[in-house]
């Protein structure tokens, strides 16, 4: 009469045992990702997501370093200009093989202007790509091609020495051709979903969380150590801090700058903060008057005080921006800044005044200009630093906060006068962050056209000597400084709060951890 209820207390406990092996990372990623498609992604929470759901031919480590993916091994020509990359035995996670064909797929589909994808511009590399993207020719004329189903010949437009490393970003993805086919837009709903990453999505629910599970025929399951995944959006970073004091979150990105100097007291353990290739910036919309006028837009420059916001206001240590490139950057001699750089404060606003003058505005006849950002505590208290700065100028500057989504979307679309940006590299090369100034990018916000910087980039891309190509980026870089298209003004510092039992966390200068090399030890 007491085996049933001693059975029962014994499966009971089993179950709890189970339920407690299960080891589950919960990560505060910022905002809402939109898709989980690659080729509708461009924020960092949706890389984050992607980065665990997909493998490119290469892929990144635990130090973000680019490793070979879906490729076990390339061969390039001696011109630089031909890859051939040798597929690994691997499949999809309703176990169809992954084949190159489906690398052929995914990049024609992501050029072919019928998509939309905002991202394309970053494959441009590829032969015949940017004549696609404008419609002048069709998506079968990509230069990539499957030899056989595991060998992908890809020809470049110039040489890339630094694709290993752009090929680990999400446009570069491949996508399960038979699953696009037979579900077409829908094939990325959690439902329909089929990867080839560490894990795949098992649920999604909107404005609340991403759950992914791992995936066991991922090629290497067997060193995934993280069992579920849940990405949290957190756009309110003080709101997310509390969640993570509160050991709701084992992860968070970006932290409440108002709150470093107690993180800085209280939990230096947790907080990870080092340089990596990424800037904070304001796009300024040119194709709209008044800020089409060159003049307008450098006042702006001359009277937002980069050393005031850095060092008073937020307090990361972020380096003050005068230019696009952060420093850092691989094969790129630097120093390139905007011409009033060591301008003392006083002659900057006085020279701002006398532009705002001649343009035709003054505390007598006010500019009224909007500024776009999102909910971010941080973008808000930089805004209204970036008002009271402009207001001597007679620039009325009204702030409008949106959902990161929309905001986003607003830039891209053109819906916007001046807005909060940021731009984390996708690859360690100058390139990846002047692409965003090159006319028809889909990150181009500014709308900036300059047949000459174009020019520049191009004739950078075709210079095989590094040392060369870094010089032609470096005058492309100075050539737009001069058009004032941009607001930048800070360098970043990463800001990753990472609990103590979270192990296999690296510091890096792309600030990318993903979930398949960490692990749990020690949970309180």
């Amino acid at each position: 009469m007491i085996l049933r209820p001693v059975l029962a207390c014994i499966a009971a406990c089993l179950l709890a045992a189970s339920a407690q092996a299960l080891s589950v990372l919960n990560r505060g990623n910022g905002g809402e990702p939109r898709s989980l498609d690659p080729a509708f992604a461009g924020t960092v929470a949706e890389s984050n997501i992607l980065g665990d759901l997909l493998t490119g031919l290469t892929t990144l480590d635990a130090a973000a370093r680019p490793v070979p993916g879906m490729a076990e091994r390339w061969d390039i020509s001696p011109d630089g200009r031909t890859w051939t990359f040798h597929l690994r035995q691997a499949s999809w996670s309703d176990g169809r093989p992954v084949r190159a064909d489906d690398f052929v797929f995914a990049w024609q589909r992501m050029l072919d202007p019928r998509t939309g994808a905002p991202y394309a511009y970053n494959l441009w590399v590829l032969k015949n790509a940017r004549a696609i993207s404008k419609g002048a020719m069709p998506p079968t004329a990509l230069g990539v091609r499957a030899a056989d189903d595991r060998t992908l010949v890809v020809t470049l437009e110039h040489p890339a020495p630094y694709l290993p490393e752009l090929l680990t970003h999400d446009t570069a993805y491949p996508v399960p051709r038979h699953v696009v086919l037979a579900k077409g837009g829908a094939w990325a709903w959690v439902e329909n979903f089929v990867g080839n990453g560490a894990y795949v999505p098992k649920a999604w629910v909107v404005n609340d969380h991403v759950t992914l599970v791992k995936n066991p025929r991922f090629y290497d399951a067997a060193h995934v150590r993280i069992d579920e995944v849940d990405y949290w959006p957190t756009e309110d970073s003080q709101t997310a801090l509390k969640r993570f004091r509160a050991g709701e979150l084992d992860t968070q990105s970006p932290i409440p700058a108002t709150q470093i100097d107690w993180l800085r007291a209280n939990m230096p353990a947790s907080l990870r903060m080092r340089p990596f290739l990424a800037i904070s910036y304001m796009p300024m919309n040119i194709a709209r008057p008044p800020l089409n006028d060159a003049r307008i837009r450098k006042a702006l420059n001359l009277a937002f005080d980069r050393e005031i916001v850095t060092t008073k206001v937020l307090k990361l240590g972020d380096p003050p921006a005068y230019g696009i490139v952060p420093p850092g950057i691989a094969n790129y001699p630097g120093g390139a800044a905007m011409d009033f750089a060591r301008m003392p404060a006083p002659a900057r606003l006085a020279l701002a005044q006398q532009l705002m003058h001649q343009a035709g505005y003054g505390p007598d006849r006010p500019l009224h200009l909007t500024l776009e950002t999102t909910h971010d505590p941080d973008n808000k208290r930089v805004a209204t630093v970036l008002q009271a700065m402009v207001k001597p100028l007679g620039i009325d500057l009204e702030i409008r906060s949106v959902e990161q989504q929309v905001h986003y979307r607003n830039m891209q679309i053109g819906e916007f006068e001046i807005a909060t940006a940021v731009w984390v590299a996708d690859f360690n090369d100058a390139s990846n962050f002047l692409d965003l100034l090159q006319s028809g990018s889909g990150n181009n916000y500014a709308r900036y056209r300059n047949p000459a910087y174009d020019a520049a980039l191009a004739q950078a891309q075709q210079e095989s000597d590094a040392a060369r190509r870094g010089r032609l980026l470096l005058g492309a870089e100075t050539l737009a400084l001069k058009d004032y298209p941009w607001l930048p003004w800070r360098f970043r510092v990463s800001q990753d709060l990472v609990q103590p039992w979270v192990k296999g966390w690296v510091q890096n200068v792309r600030d990318y951890n993903r979930s398949r090399w960490l692990w749990i030890e020690g949970r309180r």
